[in-house]
């Protein structure tokens, strides 16, 4: 990846909070370019993220973050690179509103924070950095992990999940995101609420009634009875009243 040589003058904390605005803090001693060199960092991650992942086209930009209200933690460490510091890898979240399946199969709208992109450099797996960025996202938000739902999580990530925060029943759903047991669970009738069923093809439309239900009526000037839509007879009232 071609990155910044010196990250830690471009990313002074371990782990920078990133916004729309593509500020990472305190801005550095004579650094105007820094927003341009922060954007490069996320694209060149993006683009690794998704090679990792075998996607087609990264999910995570520069360009991407600045369109969306969503929140990307990166984490470096400082003391590689002679002191000059790397970068680790990312996780991104965000909220997105969401047609899910509860324990019972029925259809609820919620709104809940999503992990939408999580990666750490290949070769700094597995040295704790994935846990300590993921802790920090949910002390952040102030979130539990079970409250979360996950976008196309990979099966390295599911296995993250279970390892460490005991998340192993997920509710199938017939999108791609992934929740779990505890995601059901105290939850207000703000975050969550059951979804209207949609209509069934053919299906009459209580407004609708008034314009197939024929009944019989006598008009005026008429020798019999005649049958005609409710509508039909409330406009014939009016025009003859």
């Amino acid at each position: 990846m071609d990155l910044p040589s010196d990250f830690n003058a471009l990313f002074p904390d371990r782990i920078s909070v990133l916004d729309q605005n593509l500020d990472a803090g305190r801005k550095p001693h004579g650094r105007l370019d820094a927003q341009t060199q922060i954007a490069t960092v996320i694209d060149e991650l993006g683009k690794a993220s998704a090679k990792a992942q075998q996607l087609p086209a990264p999910i995570t930009s520069a360009s991407k973050l600045q369109s969306n209200r969503h929140h990307l933690y990166l984490l470096k460490d400082g003391e590689r690179n002679g002191g000059r510091g790397v970068a680790v890898g990312y996780l991104k979240v965000g909220c997105k509103k969401l047609f899910l399946l509860d324990q019972q199969g029925a259809h609820v709208e919620t709104e809940p924070l999503c992990v939408l992109d999580f990666y750490v450099t290949e070769s700094l797996q597995r040295h704790g950095y994935g846990l300590e960025l993921f802790h920090f996202m949910l002390e952040h938000k102030k979130v539990k992990a079970e409250q979360m739902a996950y976008d196309r999580p990979s099966s390295k990530f599911l296995a993250f999940l279970e390892k460490h925060f005991d998340l192993k029943h997920s509710v199938p759903q017939v999108n791609n995101f992934v929740v779990f047991d505890g995601f059901f669970r105290n939850r207000s009738a703000v975050q969550l609420r059951k979804a209207q069923p949609k209509r069934t093809e053919g299906e009459i439309k209580p407004y609708s009634l008034m314009e197939r239900e024929a009944i019989r009526v006598w008009l005026p000037g008429a020798t019999s009875t005649v049958v005609i839509s409710p509508a039909e007879a409330l406009g014939s009232y009016w025009r003859n009243s």
